[in-house]
């Protein structure tokens, strides 16, 4: 992550100008370690899976995934904090260890999401999951039925396109939605001719609803996050990080950014933060189908 703040140019400077007022994520993944990098800011979680009651992750995706939005940096002195180091977490572990889920579990997580929007103080929803199409046509219709329900209610939803470009209209039934905010991945030449990046397989537009998709990109390429499986040894932590790729890592960047926005202005809508990330997003001469309205820009975003 400390790659990830360099290279868009995001100085701590501009992240404490954002205010203190901690602005609460709900995310849908594989769950979430307790790692010292989420402090006490883990404040309620449900398993959909296995029906376990404390926080967790057997597979350390969502661990990896919730250091991006919001890790501390404290077991590494800040290096590898997320976008929005004060914000809050709800967790629904809607996929097992393997990263496997049933359109149930998220149907279940998605209702649960919305009857504690209001306690918590639920602004924005990560969902850095890569679905593919359902055989049960009715089960799906009526979770991206919830999923436009969660934006109607004032929640910013922000998913991953998915990974399985390049090849048009691949991107996941729930990032083709209007109602969302799609995140493909792009490095923008910060690797140089390497070939193996995450742009080259992220999934590409248009969708069936929503010719204009994805929405914007951000980097996805060997990401370094929170790891699910850290040992704590007297008062160190070794191996607390570890590197993933992938729309998944693109995502809560995305979500991190948008938190400091509503951070900054609380009274900002979803409709308003997304019509502002688009806007202010740097044009990569990529089409459409591939870079959305291009590489996010939080400098811009935040003024």
């Amino acid at each position: 992550m400390f790659r990830v703040r360099e290279q868009l140019g995001f100085s701590d400077k501009l992240l404490a100008e954002c205010g203190r007022d901690r602005i609460t994520v709900a995310m849908l993944d594989t769950g979430v370690a307790r790692h010292p990098d989420f402090d006490d800011r883990l404040l309620l979680f449900r398993d959909f899976v296995n029906d376990r009651k404390d926080f967790y992750d057997d597979s350390g995706h969502g661990t990896h995934v919730a250091g991006c939005i919001c890790g501390s940096g404290r077991a590494s002195m800040g290096r590898y904090r997320g976008i929005a180091p004060g914000c809050r977490l709800i967790v629904g572990k809607v996929l097992d260890y393997r990263g496997d889920g049933m359109l149930q579990s998220m149907t279940r997580a998605l209702e649960w999401i919305l009857n504690n929007q209001e306690e918590f103080q639920i602004r924005i929803l990560n969902i850095s999951i890569g679905m593919g199409e359902a055989s049960d046509e009715e089960r799906m219709r009526e979770l991206l039925s919830l999923v436009d329900e969660v934006w109607n209610r004032g929640i910013i939803v922000v998913c991953a396109a998915g990974n399985g470009g390049p090849g048009a209209m691949t991107i996941s039934p729930i990032g083709a939605r209007k109602k969302v905010i799609t995140v493909s991945c792009n490095e923008d030449g910060y690797f140089g001719e390497r070939e193996d990046l995450c742009e080259e397989y992220s999934s590409r537009g248009p969708s069936p609803y929503d010719m204009r998709k994805p929405d914007i990109v951000a980097p996805g390429t060997d990401i370094i996050s929170c790891n699910a499986f850290f040992e704590k040894r007297g008062f160190r932590y070794r191996n607390a990080y570890t590197k993933k790729s992938g729309t998944s890592m693109a995502t809560p960047i995305v979500s991190g950014a948008l938190a400091l926005l509503l951070q900054k202005y609380p009274k900002m809508t979803n409709e308003q933060a997304k019509h502002k990330l688009i806007m202010t997003a740097r044009d990569l001469n990529e089409p459409w189908s591939k870079q959305g309205a291009g590489m996010i820009e939080i400098n811009s975003l935040l003024t």
